[in-house]
């Protein structure tokens, strides 16, 4: 069983290898913000490859949708399916795409390989096509269901055409839209050779064996954890639309191996564009458990399966139509701070973790690029500080929870657009306080080129900081600030501006909460922090006292 698991996860990566680098687009080739997996001709998730937890949940409510529309005997081998609609096709948000194709094997169909993509625009009035003021799903951009794009291995350019010219870099999609189809005719070739090493039925039973398997070590896990309940609430600072702060809450309840996740107390739907499908509370859900109860764990239906789930209707995190859902990874990383709070309180102390900066904030820059004599649409996802340990400081400037793609490197941005980075680095003072530190957020400045550039701001936790556990201090809160010739003016998490050439926008994320009483932080690590410039003496004096920060500093 371990080998053919082994081998079906490697034939996962691989799809997304090809897809990297085949990939047009700087978003996909080098963020990295794709994921791949198989499936089974159910729709059960088999396996998957290590990338963007939140992806998964639009590739397997794809693959349930697609079943839903067409049955096995309306596919053909050769045949591929695209999509993204959160409520036509099981989708997060409309930028990631879905290819999804199926597996014959003698003649039958046996299996799914998927590959999902986030597309730098897929249309809307904002460019980017994630504002988190959208009103509803209309304004978001192309919907598309489940819909052939390819036929007995021969893409429709139709189709391809279609979508591509429906956004605002036609080329850049089209190209990108090709390469998802011929990663999984290279996914589809793998698998068929791995069933031909190993047999159809021993790789069935495989794959039965796997699923069962994820499954009794969620619930082992669990097991051996006290029976009892508990509840976390955070929040978002506000809807997208001006709201007040929006409550996500959790209560965590354990029986015997039974685990149920209830999400009621959760705000409303949303009248911005931070709700969550289904597909992607779904996600949240398998990568916190997976995350807290065992990292091991095989990453399937399985493990999905063990884990009860109770969501309040019409709420934030219940979705329905024509609920906007554009600024969905906001949502889905702060919903995963929770569960993290209240599953944490039922885990050792030596298991547990602070909160991090689950907000991710996401900026959009876009306009023409005089210099190509084309459209160019820009998105950059910025991480922060991730929460303290017991026993390890937080780590700084990454990705957490459900999104996790690479950074767009400075390197890359100013080649590609009309965009100067004149700052990138941490920020000091911003991991909170504790007998371990919190991670440090990230400060990125860039600079328009051109006029006319616009700029499409979705964040979060400029209100609430990532708070610490066990006598550990709250980190800091994040802050986008527009610079022009007279001026400097904070912004709003969510909004959109337009920036003349030489005007500045910044970034500063927030960092992670602090873990354990500051009384308890070693003399060293406070003398390091301030002498590697990760704390300031005044921060440090604020926190850990002045005569005590003198004697560090003095050892």
């Amino acid at each position: 069983m371990s080998i053919i698991h082994e081998r079906l996860k490697a034939v996962a990566e691989d799809i997304g290898h090809l897809l990297v680098r085949g990939a047009f687009s700087s978003n996909i080739k080098e963020r990295r913000d794709c994921s791949t997996a198989i499936f089974d001709a159910t729709g059960r998730l088999v396996a998957q490859a290590d990338h963007m937890p939140i992806h998964i949940g639009s590739l397997l409510w794809g693959v349930r949708a697609l079943l839903d529309r067409y049955t096995l005997d309306d596919m053909s081998e050769g045949d591929a399916f695209v999509m993204n609609d959160p409520y036509l096709a099981g989708g997060t948000h409309l930028p990631d795409i879905s290819v999804i194709t199926p597996v014959f094997v003698d003649g039958a169909l046996s299996y799914f390989v998927g590959n999902i993509a986030h597309h730098a625009d897929v249309g809307g009035p904002e460019p980017g096509s994630v504002s988190g003021a959208s009103p509803n799903i209309f304004w978001e951009g192309i919907r598309i269901p489940p819909i052939r794009i390819a036929r007995a291995g021969v893409p429709d350019e139709d189709v391809i055409g279609m979508i591509g010219h429906n956004t605002r870099e036609p080329m850049e999609r089209i190209l990108d839209l090709r390469n998802q189809i011929g990663a999984n005719q290279r996914g589809v070739a793998l698998l068929q050779a791995l069933i031909a090493d190993h047999g159809a039925s021993d790789v069935q039973d495989a794959v039965e064996r796997i699923i069962a398997h994820a499954g009794a070590l969620v619930r082992a896990a669990v097991a051996a954890l006290p029976d009892g309940e508990w509840h976390a609430t955070r929040y978002l600072d506000d809807d997208g639309a001006g709201s007040d702060p929006v409550p996500l809450a959790c209560c965590v309840r354990i029986a015997g191996s039974q685990l149920t996740l209830d999400f009621a107390g959760s705000g409303p739907t949303a009248k911005g564009a931070i709700n969550l499908s289904p597909s992607s509370l779904e996600a949240t859900v398998g990568y916190a458990v997976k995350a807290l109860l065992g990292p091991t764990i095989p990453s399937n239906s399985g493990l999905i399966d063990a884990v009860r789930i109770n969501v309040p209707a019409e709420s934030v995190v219940n979705a329905s139509p024509p609920a906007a859902v554009a600024a969905r990874a906001v949502t889905s990383n702060r919903l995963a701070g929770a569960i993290f709070d209240a599953l944490g309180q039922a885990l050792p102390e030596a298991d547990r973790m602070s909160a991090s900066n689950d907000s991710t904030s996401l900026i959009v820059l876009a306009g023409h690029d005089p210099a190509r004599g084309t459209s160019y649409v820009y998105p950059e996802s910025t991480g922060g500080g991730a929460g303290a340990f017991a026993e390890m400081d937080g780590a700084d400037a990454v990705h957490v929870h459900t999104v996790n793609s690479a950074n767009l490197p400075v390197e890359v941005l100013e080649t590609e657009y009309p965009i100067l980075c004149t700052e990138y680095a941490l920020v000091p003072d911003s991991g909170g306080a504790g007998r371990r530190r919190g991670g440090l957020g990230i400060a990125r400045e860039l600079q328009a080129l051109v006029d006319g550039t616009a700029l499409t701001v979705r964040s979060d936790g400029h209100l609430f900081g990532a708070p610490g556990v066990l006598g550990g201090l709250v980190g800091s809160t994040t802050r986008i600030t527009h610079t022009t010739a007279t001026d400097t003016m904070e912004l709003p998490s969510k909004c959109s501006r337009t920036l003349a050439a030489g005007e500045r926008l910044r970034i500063e994320t927030l960092g992670g909460g602090g873990f354990g009483p500051v009384s308890e932080r070693e003399a060293s690590e406070i003398a390091a922090d301030i002498i590697d410039g990760k704390v300031s003496r005044a921060a440090a004096e604020r926190d850990y006292g002045a005569e005590r920060v003198a004697a560090c500093l003095s050892s």
